[in-house]
């Protein structure tokens, strides 16, 4: 089952490019943030602390909405 997710996820950030990325990160945040106010500190992500992974999907969503931004910008000009 694993594999068809992953596999999922990178047809869509395939075809819908740094929306795709930016809607799973923010996905991603949104649940790390609640589970870690409901008490979880340990993820089982290689990182490990919620707070990182947290950090990391932040991150990853900034770099996604500059991706967008750049894009469009350069659509526009």
């Amino acid at each position: 089952m694993r594999l068809c997710v992953y596999a999922t996820v990178a047809v869509l950030a395939w075809l819908l490019g740094p929306w795709a990325v930016l809607g799973f990160a923010i996905l991603g945040l949104v649940g790390y943030i609640r589970a870690r106010q409901a008490g979880l500190l340990q993820s089982k992500c290689k990182l490990r602390d919620t707070r990182l992974v947290i950090g990391y999907l932040a991150v990853i969503a900034v770099a996604a909405l500059a991706a967008i931004v750049w894009r469009l910008w350069s659509w526009a000009s």
